[in-house]
């Protein structure tokens, strides 16, 4: 005979017995992994550590095996041993969303960093966003005016694109991100300065920002210093603060600086809980990361509002087929090559239009613009490739008749791609420069 007060007792004391551990030890610390026993939290999961003499911690779970859970810390772990007790805080990570976040810079926590009150937002959402369904994507076929004419004739970005900026250190990468930062023609620009130094958040905030660019931007800060997992969570926050002004229908520039330290970061987080290296040093989950935080910009749902991303990837030695610069190069719509030689020669910005592309201009120009930006670049290529021959006199002129054109029209090319770093100029004004340039 079926016995309803037992059954309900039974399910009861099943349910009690399954239920996740919310505390439990630490038991020992290897490099930057803080490993736990006794708790139950899923990955994602935010810990306090509290150790002797009242130190407290808190560290996110990056993994787990059998009965042990993997914590990376947000701060270095001085103060805790083991014994110490680890509980949950919350079971995944979130953001705290609102225009209250326009004009400030703050952490990967949301906390402020410009001594003003935190933003009193009132919208959370979870820091992974939500995936959009690539058949309701609206499509890139307006054109984004940047201000800096090398791009705007000749690699002419959308509304929606996603662009990398590759260069080695010292070729001018910071100068022109904080050209685009001022010149482009956008209503919210989000900003994410991840693991570069901290001399330079304070830098680009005041000199390239300015109170004036500062106002309708969002800054946030994780320099090399702090912890990988915050690198890391300032990069997922980076985007869904882009993903909120997106859905609300604006167009967004967002400006990561650089994508290549937040693949640092998630190596660091991977190499520490035993993922085996295979490129370079990066585990796997580098190269699963990369793609998704990439797919997350773009046009909205039905072409309502969109994200242009802007990221920078730092070719390490100048090296074009580094691993991040490849999947980089992959994953995105286009790339802007910054050129070490340009850069010796004073040729600013240092754009290389041989390795430079924008896989949807052939969408956004006339086929007149079209034909003649493609012209230019055929010019500039070819007086490229045959330097060192007419350098050295070797060259006849009337040899052919296109290498002769690129050598009059050499200088009026250089002086066309070369750029104040304080002088915007529209897309309309280079659109006409091209054409007198290239009917010359």
């Amino acid at each position: 005979m079926f016995n309803f007060d037992s059954e309900v007792d039974q399910a009861l004391t099943q349910l009690h017995t399954q239920r996740p551990k919310r505390s439990g030890t630490l038991v020992r610390l290897v490099g930057l992994r803080l490993e736990a026993r006794g708790i139950m939290a899923p990955v994602g999961a935010c810990c306090e550590v509290l150790g002797q003499g009242g130190h407290r911690i808190e560290a996110e779970v990056v993994g787990f095996a059998d009965n042990t859970i993997y914590l990376m810390p947000f701060s270095e772990p001085v103060g805790i041993g083991p014994g110490a007790s680890v509980r949950v805080i919350s079971e995944s990570g979130h953001a705290d969303l609102g225009d209250e976040l326009l004009g400030r810079v703050i952490d990967a926590q949301g906390e402020p960093l410009d001594g003003k009150p935190k933003p009193a937002c009132t919208t959370k959402l979870g820091l992974l966003g939500l995936p959009l369904n690539p058949m309701e994507r609206g499509p890139i076929n307006r054109v984004l005016d940047v201000g800096v004419k090398a791009i705007n004739g000749l690699l002419t970005l959308g509304r929606g694109q996603r662009v990398g900026l590759v260069a080695g250190s010292g070729v001018g990468k910071s100068v022109l991100l904080g050209m685009l930062t001022r010149f482009t023609k956008a209503d919210i620009v989000v900003i994410g300065l991840i693991g570069e130094r901290g001399r330079e958040v304070q830098a680009f905030i005041n000199e390239t920002l300015g109170p004036e660019g500062l106002a309708k931007a969002v800054v946030i800060a994780a320099p090399a210093n702090v912890s990988p997992v915050l690198r890391l969570k300032a990069a997922h926050l980076t985007h869904v603060v882009a993903e909120y002004f997106r859905d609300q229908g604006k167009d967004v520039l967002m400006l990561v600086d650089s994508l290549t330290r937040v693949a640092h970061a998630q190596r660091e987080i991977g190499l520490a809980i035993g993922e085996p290296p295979t490129s370079k040093g990066y585990p796997p989950s580098v190269f699963a990361l990369l793609p998704n935080l990439i797919e997350r910009a773009g046009v909205g749902r039905h072409g309502f509002g969109s994200i242009t991303a802007i990221y920078t990837v730092l070719a390490e030695g100048d090296d074009g087929n580094d691993p991040i610069v490849d999947i980089a190069r992959a994953s995105l719509d286009g790339q802007v090559m910054l050129s070490r030689k340009l850069a010796d020669a004073a040729h600013y910005p240092a754009i290389d239009l041989t390795g430079s592309i924008s896989r949807v201009m052939q969408n956004l120009l006339s086929p007149t613009d079209l034909k003649l930006a493609n012209r230019f670049r055929r010019l500039w290529s070819l007086y490229q490739q045959n330097v060192d021959l007419i350098q050295v006199g070797a060259y006849q002129s009337g040899t052919n008749a296109e290498i002769d054109q690129a050598i009059v029209l050499r200088e009026t090319m250089e002086r066309f791609l070369c750029q104040d770093m304080y002088a915007g100029v529209d897309e309309s004004n280079t659109r006409t420069d091209l054409r007198v340039l290239m009917e010359l």
